[in-house]
């Protein structure tokens, strides 16, 4: 099965940074900017967050929502957050089940070296659930 534009977003039930909970249904009704990052606090995710963190005014316009999810745990995800000033949830799937869901679990390559891991993907979910856009090449 491949996730593709028009799709059904699929469902999820994680928790944030602050153990709060978050289901794909809380955000029904408003845009939501769903990005998926390997790890907190390494170069290219914290180049990542900060230009999200820096363009929230233009998601906050067109009244749209942004969780990053990572499978970091929430204790990584709250120094992350501290460390970098981000105003938005960071979802810790630490289970690696939305990851998964959203097929952005799979081999990488990095110096000669294949392993399993998260894509940088992100997926612009509209108002009724559905991915109008996915974005690979962040």
């Amino acid at each position: 099965m491949s996730i593709s534009h028009g799709d059904v977003a699929p469902n999820f039930d994680l928790k944030d940074q602050n153990g709060k909970k978050h289901d794909i249904a809380d955000y029904r009704g408003k845009w939501l900017f769903l990005y998926f990052y390997p790890k907190d606090d390494s170069p290219g995710c914290t180049i990542e967050a900060c230009s999200v963190r820096d363009s929230l005014s233009k998601f906050k316009k067109y009244d749209c929502a942004v969780l990053g999810v990572s499978i970091d745990t929430e204790k990584n995800h709250v120094k992350f957050i501290k460390k970098f000033a981000l105003p938005f949830a960071l979802l810790a799937d630490d289970k690696r089940e939305l990851v998964k869901k959203y097929e952005v679990w799979g081999e990488k390559e990095f110096m000669g070296r294949v392993y399993m891991g998260t894509r940088r993907t992100s997926f612009l979910i509209d108002p009724e659930g559905k991915i109008r856009k996915i974005y690979t090449d962040v």
